[in-house]
């Protein structure tokens, strides 16, 4: 195993799983076009779900990466306050989601292979977007992915959150930088629900078991991929390139599967999950 693809075990364990939270959250990790800015030629964004608006906390379109026509679809957060305003902190409405999806069915229709970059805390939770249909959105996007006909990668960069984060989760290989996190629900709303006490986050983070060792442990997902040390904030550029050479060793093995194994095997991931013994 290269040190790029070394799991969390072989780095220090010192972190405590809310330590991974606020690393998984700081300002300055790069974000989704840091990310195909750095590893795709030409992009083109793609705008608008042509049925209400242009939602720009999930961005897309078609890019080269690796000398391969992709679509790439992720939340993107803001690094400041006036971006992450623009961008409602990463927090989809359901006309992002519904871009992601018109996105998903142009990529189906040329074969072309889909990189998703997932980084929210959750969905818009605004009485608005649930007058829009946010719940039907997050629904019809994991239909989508399920039966799309093309390759899919999702790689986590940050939070994954909810609903938000798994409406662009559902692919043939789900990977996860070291210090990301993917749950149902927040620490902190976690902890207010359990305990009614927000600040036991720290004790919810442990008992979700939301890092990425965490989640490779219970076969949840593919990979865990190095970080440079102190997280990805650190060394940008780096930590870019070490996510980029496992989507393309990843994007390089499902390409070469027939479409209809494929679909077979990624229902058969997902039907898999949580799966236990009866005495």
């Amino acid at each position: 195993m290269d040190e790029t693809t070394k799991h969390a075990e072989t780095q220090p364990h010192e972190l405590t799983p809310w330590d991974r939270v606020q690393l998984a959250r700081h300002p300055q990790r790069p974000h989704t076009l840091d990310y195909i800015g750095a590893l795709c030629e030409d992009f083109t964004e793609l705008h608008g779900d042509r049925r209400f608006g242009d939602d720009a906390a999930i961005v897309g379109g078609l890019a080269t990466f690796a000398a391969r026509t992709v679509m790439v679809i992720g939340h993107q957060k803001g690094s400041d306050t006036r971006e992450n305003v623009k961008r409602n902190f990463g927090m989809p409405h359901p006309e992002g989601y519904r871009k992601a999806q018109r996105l998903m069915r142009q990529a189906e229709k040329f074969a072309i292979p889909v990189i998703c970059f997932v980084d929210t805390p959750a969905a818009d939770p605004k009485k608005e977007s649930e007058e829009r249909g946010q719940a039907n959105a997050i629904a019809e996007s994991i239909l989508v992915m399920t039966n799309l006909r093309v390759p899919i990668i999702s790689a986590v960069i940050g939070e994954g959150g909810s609903g938000g984060a798994l409406a662009l989760s559902v692919a043939d290989r789900l990977i996860m930088q070291e210090n990301t996190i993917y749950s149902v629900a927040s620490p902190e709303a976690t902890a207010s629900i359990l305990w009614r006490d927000s600040a036991k986050a720290a004790d919810a983070a442990r008992a979700l078991k939301l890092t990425a060792q965490d989640l490779y442990d219970l076969r949840i997902i593919d990979e865990v991929v190095a970080e440079p040390e102190g997280g990805a904030h650190q060394a940008s550029q780096e930590a870019i390139r070490m996510l980029g050479e496992r989507i393309r060793s990843h994007l390089e093995i499902i390409s070469q599967i027939e479409i209809g194994t494929l679909l077979k095997q990624r229902y058969q991931k997902y039907r898999t999950i949580g799966t236990y013994l009866e005495a």
